[in-house]
């Protein structure tokens, strides 16, 4: 359920999810956690429910976003209202200890932040476009407006398909790569590429974060987790981060 939990000993938690321990049905087996792509939405709720639980997370303290691979980052202080329309967002940050914030992947790049001085952290959805839009920045900067150091900022990036394995177009390799050469990669088989996580992570670190970890797992070639591009209708993974 729970691919990797880290716990700072300055009270930051990172989590990110795989595939199970859930309770939706083929094709979003087991533990889909989004609640756009077509599930039932009791075995989302479920599956949030259950997620939450295995962090030691209330569910209904939990901030999700409606992501449209934007550049756009929204700052919270509590979760949304039942009857409150989600804003569309691709990063959420919050000085609000205790309340956790949750990022949606299935291929793209899940980008966790936190400064545990400051008290601030902050969720991104990274994939291509937004990473070529500056969401990761954006996030930063929202970030920085609540008082947080980019020299203090802890990074954690999960689960993603890696530059191995996105295959894109030669032009649309050279126009990623016109914006973020870190991200020009080639695929196992020789042909254009592009990498996420690099990109990303060569953003955090002109912005002066240097420490940053990033998951060694790409989702096209794990059985264990969801992928957009191997699947196409398939369930969603979670990024939670918070502060004690």
């Amino acid at each position: 359920m729970i691919t990797a939990h880290t716990d700072t000993p300055s009270g930051a938690h990172f989590a990110f999810t795989d595939r199970w321990g859930g309770v939706s049905a083929t094709p979003y087996a087991q533990l889909n956690l989004g609640g756009a792509v077509g599930d039932d939405p009791a075995a989302v709720g479920g599956n949030r429910e259950r997620a939450a639980a295995a962090l030691g997370l209330d569910p209904a303290r939990v901030v999700w976003m409606r992501q449209v691979h934007g550049d756009t980052a929204v700052v919270v202080d509590r979760p949304w209202a039942a009857d409150q329309e989600i804003p569309e967002a691709d990063a959420v940050v919050t000085a609000r200890r205790g309340l956790a914030l949750a990022v949606l992947t299935a291929d793209c790049t899940p980008v966790l932040l936190a400064d545990p001085v400051a008290g601030v952290v902050a969720a991104a959805h990274a994939g291509r476009p937004g990473m070529v839009k500056g969401i990761v920045p954006a996030a930063v900067e929202a970030m920085v407006s609540l008082g947080a150091e980019p020299a203090r900022i802890t990074a954690r990036t999960g689960p993603a398909v890696c530059g191995r394995c996105y295959e894109v177009p030669e032009r649309m390799r050279a126009e990623v790569a016109a914006v973020e050469p870190a991200a020009r990669a080639e695929t196992s088989w020789g042909t254009p590429a592009v990498d996420v996580t690099a990109g990303v992570h060569a953003q955090l670190e002109r912005l002066g974060v240097r420490d940053r970890q990033r998951s060694a797992v790409c989702t096209l070639e794990s059985d264990d987790h969801f992928s957009y591009r191997k699947e196409g209708t398939t369930g969603r993974l979670a990024g939670y981060v918070w502060l004690d």
